[in-house]
């Protein structure tokens, strides 16, 4: 039973959505939102991989926070294709008090439960998480 300091649990499905991204590649990326009432992290919505990061920023709301993880793909500098698997902690300036501590206090134990990320990002606002930012963390 998750306690105050250990955040929220993780729903299965959460985690088993995260593994059908990074190992078989169905997702282009995952958003989930805490559920107070079941008091765990649920899958909110998930993209194919053919949509595109605009597609991914565009289902972020924009006054409430969420995690994410996105399937980063690109070319190297030496012409290889590579993926990288981001996390996003999104909470937006105009997001809630009470919606930014929780997701501030449960981050660390979700983004433990997601074996296989490469990086981590925190965002505020569009321009702290925009494709650039993804582009120089990779490379």
């Amino acid at each position: 039973q998750p306690n105050a300091s250990s955040g929220m649990g993780v729903a299965d499905h959460s985690q088993n959505t995260f593994m059908d991204l990074k190992l078989k590649k169905v997702y282009r990326y995952v958003i989930f939102k805490i559920d107070e009432n079941k008091r765990e992290v649920v899958v909110e919505k998930t993209g194919n991989p053919a949509e595109s990061y605009d597609d991914f920023t565009a289902s972020l709301p924009e006054n409430d926070c969420r995690y994410a993880v996105f399937d980063f793909d690109f070319v190297t500098s030496e012409n290889c294709q590579k993926s990288k698997i981001f996390f996003i902690a999104w909470a937006p300036s105009t997001s809630r008090i009470r919606a930014k501590m929780i997701y501030a206090t449960s981050k660390d134990r979700f983004r433990r439960e997601l074996d296989g990320v490469h990086y981590e990002i925190q965002a505020t606002d569009p321009t702290e998480m925009d494709l650039e930012v993804l582009r120089d963390r990779a490379n």
